[in-house]
């Protein structure tokens, strides 16, 4: 049924009549008008959508004229690209225009040519008309296409646009290419009679003078030629080829295949000699017959591809015709296409292939309805049909039981059928479902045509609910080079070539976990990464990723500081992890590494998905740092990492001190003894502002880590309690800590700005000045206190305004910082604020 036209169509089709009702007049009107709703009539809207008028009325007419005048059995055909001025309509495609006898397959020959060229066809227009021309072929009326009449002739109309081309000789090229496509399709046509009546001859020779075969065996051969003749095979080409002796008899001399003059039909009709050359000299079959193919029948693929409705090599069905003597006479040829119901048919339906199946489930001896007798039936079912057709059943059987035994596990396997002339290779390859794409489908091809010598391959994909998909490969060789091949060795190198990231992911997850819980892994990971992961990091990084991410707690996160082996001097390179649907805030993460002395370059999100847990945001930062080419990032790696945590979690400020981390080494609960005693002296009235002090020890971040150092010399209780005897704690506690005074004098004389040395120096003063401190005590859990407490002596604090207390206590935090004042051994004060 022709659907129904859309207001938009209705409306542009009288736009199109409008125009013709203008430009053209008297007799000529009416066959234009009826031409061009014809024409468009089985067009659908969308390829009209964006059409003008004028150009299609422009295409129809230009069609029309090179129809007007036709001898029935002359195709006329044009390829053009139209313009304007010369020819009244224009397009940004070139033109196939094509008028001709209808008959079966013109279209799909047509555009198999465009296709062998690598064209694309954008529109397709295909109206068969009824016309009544006169003798001189000129048209004389166009008529309803189901009203017969004396001197009518149902035509074809083709209207193909392709991908356009300029050069004259492209053009002419393709219209030869198309003119000889039509007189295929015209000799398959004409003789298509002629062929079945030959395939009927043959079977009635093998009736009435029956060969001297197994009768059984005779009547498979004479019921599936029946099969074929009945629908079931396209017919092409026929011819009959007498056998000769290629000399004498003697020992090493062999029987040949010779045309029969007169006898070829369609493709292989006389003047058709590129298709009865391919089929002139085959040799002898390489290969023992199988028992349960008939010697009546060779079936197998010609040399050359169909120029006739599929573009696949075309099929071959030899007949073999006997004497009185039993001995090959002749062979009857037949080239051509098995039909869609070939395919659609179980084998067990079809005579012959039923054989084979009987055959292979017969040997197999599984009880019948049982599991493994239904997967083997259903393996022979979907067996690829061309080669279940050649295959021998002795090899259908060991390639059916290899697939049965693969099961469902997730393994390539592949399997090669030789053609019984050598000139093709039929290769079945199982990959895993998942690991099938169109990158990998190349690359087995790749490696199958180097492997063979290849010349010419056709490809089918067979993707069902299994987890494997089945790839089938019809491999064109040159018969006179067989090729040497291992198939393990292919199969290992299918297998590394097929490899995904997911495979090696899974590999690496047992390698560092174990078969169990690296296969618990997989099942949360296998899929979680998306392919902008997979293209910038490698399976074993994933794993130290995934260990990171099985840490992560609600509410924390896990990092990971590391410099690539390929990063250049100065870079480095920080991961983020973090729970939650949403990525890190990029505004928050940044202004804490710069505060670390950090650049940020680039950024890279990742969504890791995983299954049964809650997604991870993965943010990796490229950084550049300044600390000179010398500078380890391992060294300070947990340092960072301790430091940055703290600052996320808001226990440590976020501010310039935290550059000390990389400048001095020192980590994050050094740091705030430094910026606690800046918060001292920015209480006690120093000039200095609080940035500025940040700038002084980042600039002199070896005397900083000394600071640091003279700290825990003069205060940390475990380094007192070492000593056997009090005094000796004393002397050497007070060794300590003037040796450490030495290298800090020293190292202030090299400090050449004046404003620094005094705020290294006035850092001096408040670390000699403190007594005790509650730095080095633990809250429990063994966690240090959130808070620091320093109790100072006044008096040796050069910096302090008079009057001064007897003793100060400064406690800092975060949220928190104050002085509380004591003017004598009883705690007695306030807190200066």
């Amino acid at each position: 049924m022709t659907a129904q036209p859309t207001a938009h169509q209705t409306e542009l089709m009288d736009n199109v009549a409008a125009i013709a009702r203008e430009r053209v007049s008297g007799e000529d009107l009416e066959l234009a008008l009826a031409f061009v709703t014809g024409y468009y009539a089985g067009v659908s809207s969308d390829d009209l959508a964006e059409r003008k008028a004028d150009d299609l009325y422009g295409a129809a007419v230009a069609h029309l004229n090179l129809a007007r005048r036709r001898l029935p059995g002359t195709p006329k055909v044009r390829v053009y690209n139209p313009q304007v001025e010369q020819h009244g309509w224009q397009s940004t495609h070139t033109i196939v225009e094509i008028v001709t006898d209808d008959m079966p397959f013109l279209v799909d020959s047509v555009r198999m040519v465009l296709n062998r060229r690598g064209y694309t066809s954008h529109l397709v227009v295909h109206p068969v008309m009824r016309f009544r021309r006169g003798e001189d072929g000129r048209i004389e009326a166009l008529l309803p296409v189901e009203e017969e009449g004396e001197g009518t002739i149902v035509e074809a109309v083709i209207h193909i646009e392709t991908d356009r081309q300029t050069e004259q000789d492209v053009l002419d090229a393709i219209s030869a290419e198309v003119r000889s496509a039509l007189d295929d399709v015209r000799a398959a046509v004409e003789d298509w009679e002629g062929m079945r009546g030959q395939l009927r001859g043959s079977i009635e020779a093998l009736r009435s003078t029956p060969p001297r075969v197994d009768p059984e065996e005779l009547e498979e051969t004479c019921a599936f030629l029946e099969w074929i003749e009945n629908n079931h095979f396209t017919f092409l080409g026929f011819a009959e080829y007498r056998v000769e002796s290629a000399g004498s008899r003697e020992p090493g001399s062999r029987e040949r295949f010779v045309a029969e003059p007169g006898t070829g039909l369609g493709l292989l009709r006389d003047e058709g000699a590129r298709a009865r050359e391919a089929f002139s000299n085959i040799p002898p079959p390489r290969r023992r017959r199988d028992p349960q193919e008939p010697d009546l029948l060779v079936l197998s693929r010609a040399d050359i591809r169909s120029t006739v409705h599929r573009p696949s090599h075309l099929d071959y069905i030899g007949i073999r015709q006997f004497g009185p003597d039993g001995k090959v006479r002749a062979v009857h040829r037949f080239l051509g296409l098995y039909t869609s119901a070939a395919y659609n048919r179980v084998p067990r339906d079809i005579p012959l292939l039923r054989r084979k199946a009987a055959a292979v489930l017969g040997r197999a001896g599984y009880p019948r309805n049982s599991h493994a007798a239904k997967a083997l039936q259903n393996i022979v079912d979907t067996f690829p049909r061309e080669l279940l057709f050649q295959i021998p059943a002795d090899e259908l059987f060991e390639t059916s039981m290899g697939v049965l035994h693969l099961q469902e596990r997730q393994r390539i396997r592949l399997f090669v059928h030789p053609d019984r002339f050598g000139r093709f290779y039929s290769c079945i390859v199982f990959v895993p479902r998942e690991r099938f794409t169109t990158r990998s489908r190349l690359v087995v091809q790749g490696i199958l045509e180097e492997t063979l010598g290849g010349t010419d391959t056709e490809f089918t994909v067979r993707l069902s609910e299994s987890v494997l998909a089945r790839l089938y490969f019809v491999i064109r060789v040159d018969r006179k080079r067989a090729p040497s091949y291992d198939i393990a060795e292919l199969e290992r190198r299918l297998r590394a070539v097929s490899r995904t990231w997911a495979d090696d992911l899974h590999d690496a997850l047992l390698d560092s976990f174990g078969e169990e819980h690296g296969t618990r892994l997989f099942l949360r990971y296998g899929d979680a990464f998306r392919a902008d992961y997979r293209e910038n990091y490698s399976a074993r990084v994933a794993v130290l990723d995934i260990e990171k991410m099985e840490r992560i707690e609600e509410g924390g996160i896990e990092m990971s500081l590391y410099r690539p082996l390929e990063a250049g001097e100065g870079r480095l390179r920080f991961k983020l992890f973090q729970l939650g649907r949403r990525p890190v805030v990029l505004s928050d993460a940044l202004p804490m590494l710069e505060n670390m002395g950090l650049r940020v370059e680039d950024e890279h999100p990742s969504k890791i998905k995983r299954a049964g847990a809650p997604r991870v945001w993965i943010h990796d930062f490229g950084m550049l740092h300044g600390e000179g080419p010398d500078f380890d990032p391992d060294r300070i790696n947990e340092k960072f990492r301790a430091a940055f945590a703290r600052i996320w979690s808001g226990e440590v400020e976020n501010d310039g001190f935290n550059r000390l981390v990389l400048r001095a080494g020192i980590g994050w609960r050094e740091i705030v003894i430094l910026r606690a005693y800046c918060k001292y002296l920015r209480q006690a009235g120093v000039t200095f502002s609080e940035a500025y002090m940040q700038e002084a020890l980042a600039a002199n971040p070896h005397v900083a880590a000394m600071l640091v150092e003279l700290f825990h010399v003069r205060l940390d209780p475990a380094r007192q309690v070492e000593a056997p005897h009090p005094t000796d704690a004393a002397m050497e506690h007070l060794d300590a800590s003037l040796e450490v005074m030495a290298r800090i004098e020293a190292a202030l004389d090299e400090v050449a700005n004046l404003d620094e040395d005094r705020i290294l120096r006035s850092y001096i003063g408040v670390i000699r000045a403190t007594l005790r401190t509650n730095y080095f005590q633990l809250a429990p859990g063994e966690t240090p206190k959130p808070y620091v407490a320093f109790k100072l002596d006044p008096h040796r604090i050069p910096e302090l305004p008079e009057p001064r207390p007897r003793y100060e206590i400064f406690v800092y935090s975060p949220r928190v910082e104050g002085v509380h004042l004591r003017s004598g051994a009883v705690a007695r004060g306030g807190i200066r604020w």
